[in-house]
């Protein structure tokens, strides 16, 4: 038996990596470009059927590639792939990363990119929170603690200097004016550090290599510096085989935009968002034709998840489109969070405009990328992933996918099953279904986001049984008196479901909460507790010097 283990998305690509460190001498092998939105609806493209937001840069990438129209996420929420990771040529980091930072202290970084095969990382080591991106009264609020701790400051140098003179017969003063202002610098003291408790000052940070270079970040700028970035990046290598993979902020909640872009879309903030970002894509896919690489350079663009349906403000809508699927982020196996966008284009090697119906995954882009860089899989588990390739290529008609298992956390709660006997049929069995709040409401608007396990969660024996090749909706489960083959089905999938899980090697959670909210393991850019600073603020000036030049 070869073991499996619960890893996220960006184990897919970290293995690879070092994989691929052994090939970097093959010139011929194609430049590798991962680009990974955050939360991206299905029907948030025009590519995909949306008609009211403009996404001109992707649907050119689209119309000049592949376009997939059922590519799976690894899982929703947290992924439990048992995939390892792979590392290209020069590869670089630039973007979210989300999976954690440090292990025994703020200064360790056991969980930095480098460790995981890239040579070099700029972005935020956590992910998006509303505190990143507060109301405009943040700078007034950085402000305040500022000048806060200067009153701490100046009150303490007022007291030890009135202590020393009266201890030293200097000045006559009472001393219960110097306890006073002791008292008074402990409340001052006290009132500065309560207000760090905010996720704005501890998650909410940007990083080059090892170096925090912004805390609290300001979000709204964050995502142009990452595009400048890997501009640079595309630029320095041009002339060396290199993967780059970019994981953008948008379209996460709070949805920091712009003000070049605030109230330019049909749809609110989140309108707004989606076309900043596709403004970015634009910028990205200029580059890689200024630099003479299109030829030779896969693209390739998906989103981690569904829309998030609960993000809202007040009534106003902050979360994606999932088009006519059933759910959204969070929601274990209901396909409006597993189905995602997916375009992949390599000029000359993939006939462009092609679509694309067979099933796919975001676990295929490792051997995927594997096979295009000379790169070989591990031999010592088992990889759900399959080369995209033959597919991509004209050369196979149908995935290799036969069974997919979708979790939500490290929960299974549905099992995708597609015969291979040309019948058409994609039956999909849900173990678990979260229970949505209200009743019928289609999400879990009073938690928020779903949940995986336990009382907010429904068990399934016998499994709900669709056919999403007639029910894409998922709005009515088979049941025997309407489908002949339902316990077939069902043993077929549970038959597999058991295979499946006697290759399943639990490991430790690196995200679980033992790892959260340990003040002695958050990163700091000074000495702590007083961590504010801002390394961009020269840089962004002189990129906009540049640029008027």
């Amino acid at each position: 038996m070869r073991p499996r283990s619960p890893l996220v998305f960006m184990s897919l690509v970290c293995t690879l990596l070092n994989t691929c460190q052994a090939h970097r001498v093959h010139d011929d092998k194609p430049n590798i470009v991962l680009i990974m939105v955050d939360d991206l609806g299905i029907g948030d493209l025009g590519c995909y059927g949306n008609d009211t937001i403009r996404t001109p840069h992707i649907d050119r990438l689209a119309r000049e590639g592949v376009r997939l129209t059922q590519h799976i996420s690894a899982a929703s929420l947290c992924s439990p792939s048992r995939s390892a990771f792979l590392t290209g040529r020069y590869p670089i980091r630039s973007g979210k990363w989300h999976q954690g930072l440090n292990c025994d202290s703020r200064s360790d970084h056991c969980h930095h990119p480098y460790n995981y095969g890239f040579d070099y990382y700029y972005g935020m080591p956590f992910t998006l929170v509303d505190s990143c991106w507060p109301d405009p009264s943040r700078n007034t609020e950085l402000t305040f603690e500022r000048q806060l701790w200067l009153c701490v400051q100046l009150v303490a140098i007022a007291v030890l200097t009135l202590t020393f003179g009266k201890l030293s017969g200097w000045v006559s003063v009472p001393l219960l004016l110097i306890f006073s202002m002791i008292l008074f610098i402990f409340l001052l003291g006290y009132a500065w550090f309560s207000s760090y408790t905010s996720p704005l000052y501890w998650d909410c940070l940007l990083m080059r290599e090892h170096e925090i270079t912004e805390q609290p970040m300001k979000a709204e700028r964050a995502g142009s510096i990452m595009v400048k970035e890997a501009i640079s990046f595309l630029e320095r290598h041009r002339k060396e085989p290199f993967l780059l993979f970019f994981s953008f902020l948008h379209v996460h909640i709070p949805l920091p935009t712009t003000d070049d872009f605030i109230g330019t879309s049909k749809h609110g903030l989140y309108g707004d968002n989606v076309e900043e970002m596709d403004s970015m894509m634009g910028k990205i896919l200029d580059a890689i034709d200024d630099f003479g690489l299109r030829n030779n350079t896969i693209v390739y663009f998906t989103s981690d998840h569904g829309g998030h349906l609960e993000a809202r403000q007040g009534h106003a809508q902050l979360g994606g489109w999932n088009g006519i699927y059933k759910g959204g982020k969070g929601m274990g196996g209901w396909e409006g969070g597993i189905r995602v966008p997916g375009i992949v284009r390599w000029p000359g090697k993939v006939p462009a405009g092609q679509l694309i119906k067979e099933p796919t995954s975001l676990m295929d882009i490792f051997p995927t990328v594997a096979s295009v860089s000379g790169g070989s899989l591990p031999q010592d588990r088992v990889i759900d992933g399959r080369d995209l390739m033959p597919l991509l290529q004209g050369n196979a008609r149908h995935s290799e996918h036969e069974f997919l298992f979708h979790y939500c956390g490290s929960y299974l709660h549905a099992v995708r099953w597609i015969p291979k006997d040309d019948s058409g049929a994609i039956w999909k069995a849900h173990y678990v279904t979260p229970v949505f709040q209200p009743p019928e409401a289609g999400g879990c608007y009073v938690s928020s986001l779903c949940r995986c396990f336990g009382e907010q969660v429904t068990y399934h024996n016998p499994p709900l049984l669709f056919d999403l090749s007639r029910d894409p909706s998922e709005s009515t489960p088979l049941t025997p008196a309407t489908e002949p083959l339902h316990d077939f089905v069902i043993k077929k999938v549970a038959d597999a479901l058991k295979e499946h899980r006697e290759t399943i090697m639990p490991v430790t959670y690196q995200l679980s909460e033992l790892n959260q909210g340990r003040m002695w393991l958050k990163p700091c850019c000074g000495v702590f507790p007083f961590c504010l600073c801002d390394k961009e603020e020269e840089l962004s000036q002189s990129w906009g010097l540049n640029e008027k030049r």
